[in-house]
Parts: C-alpha cells; structure tokens; sequence
C-alpha cells in the first residue's frame, strides 16, 4: 500500500535494513501495475487493548485515488472516495456526511494512495522490519513504519465510519507475504491506547470495476452533512 518504488529508493539510507528494502519492493511491485484492486476487509477497532467493534465488506480501488468501502456486517455503510471528496452514508440514518479529501483525518483516506504514484518519503520518516511482535499470519513479515508529523494522524472509530484526530497517531504496521508482496494486513496505533486493524484476503488485480462505482448520489430523502468525519458521534 501505497508504497511506490522510486519513493522508497529515495528512502533506502533511512530504512537501514536490505530485508525491509526487499519487502517493499516487493510490496510496490505487486501493487504498483494495478489501475483496479478489488479485497475482502475485516476492520477491528480496540481501545485499550478491548476489542469495541468489528465490521467487515468489500473494498475497491480505483486510480488515480478513489476508493469505496462497503461495510455489510455488523450494519450496511458506505464510505467512498471519489478523488476529491470522501462521502460516509449510513443508510440506516439517511444521512451521508462529505468532506474534501484533504481535509479529512479518516484513516481509511490514505490508503487511496494505493491507486496513486506517491514517495513513501511523504509518509514515513523511517521504515523497518520488526521482530518486537509477531504477525497475525507467522508466515509474513511486518512493515513498521514511523508517520511523518504532517500526515493525516486520524483513526476511524467505531462503526468503521468515523475518525478522532489524534495528534499521538505516530506508528503504522504493514503485514506483508515475503513471498508475494501482497499486503494483508495493515495496523494503526495510536499511543492514546487506541488500535485500528484492517485485515485484507482476497485480493484480486486489475478486475473490471466501472467507474460509476466510485461516485456518489445521495438518494432521494437523505440528508447531506458538510464536515469532517471526525465530528461525528460513534455509535456504540
């Protein structure tokens, strides 16, 4: 994820480790090519080590930076990027709430950056390998990558639909196959005590998803609210 070659060799003094360099590149080059993708996603969010909630869909991507989420379980939502906009709809509320993408502290919005030619630069400081915990499958390795301050430090809350600023959001940890480069899972931690993890299987590349499928038209009846995400209330 949004992880592109010419960045990270701009990157190669910093990371320190020929194996993480290996990783990456691997990592870039599995995603790089890819003008779609298309993954199934577990999303947990945990507070203080408990687990509040899990949710789970399907996500696409799309370049140059669009994205949509569809949550199906525990309740049907929508979050959605459309390049320059990203839309939240509870279908459930008849409200969507939109907001530019620049300004929005979702966590989920810069993993749009899969579908975009971006320097790693730009989103870590440091990337290395770390063996000071084990992967969820321990057949991976794990990315850690320390964010830059000027990056989004946002973390969605609960409902997998929301985002708090948080201003300690300093760690992200990338589960990669060494193998494949495919990445499985991806980790937020916020030294606040909250994690956010999204688990990804079933990654298909390049399937044919339209672009319609990347926009959003607010059905008859539902209210539109301007406004970052972070605003929101969590629903427990």
């Amino acid at each position: 994820m949004f992880l592109q070659t010419l960045g990270f060799l701009l990157l190669t003094p910093m990371s320190g480790s020929p194996d993480a360099q290996a990783v990456v590149k691997l990592l870039e080059a599995r995603y790089h090519p890819a003008q779609t993708l298309k993954a199934t996603f577990l999303e947990r969010y945990l507070e203080n080590g408990r687990l509040a909630r899990v949710e789970a869909g399907v996500a696409f991507f799309r370049r140059p930076g669009k994205m949509r989420w569809e949550y199906e379980s525990p309740e049907k939502n929508l979050f959605l990027v459309d390049g320059k906009t990203a839309w939240f709809y509870v279908p459930a509320d008849h409200t969507v709430t939109r907001v530019p993408v620049k300004e929005s502290t979702d966590w989920r919005t810069p993993l749009a950056l899969l579908t975009r030619e971006m320097k790693i630069s730009r989103v870590c400081a440091r990337v290395t390998l770390t063996s000071l915990e084990k992967p969820a499958n321990p057949e991976n390795v794990l990315l850690s990558c320390e964010l830059r301050a000027e990056q989004p430090k946002g973390h969605p809350s609960q409902g997998g639909s929301r985002a708090q600023e948080s201003q300690t959001s300093t760690r992200l940890l990338l589960e990669v196959g060494p193998n494949t480069g495919s990445l499985d899972r991806v980790l937020l931690r916020d030294r606040g005590g909250v994690e956010v993890e999204f688990r990804f299987t079933n990654w298909q590349i390049n399937p044919s998803l339209p672009e319609s499928l990347f926009h959003f038209d607010a059905p008859r009846g539902v209210a539109v609210v301007n406004g970052d995400l972070s605003a929101q209330t969590p629903k427990n």
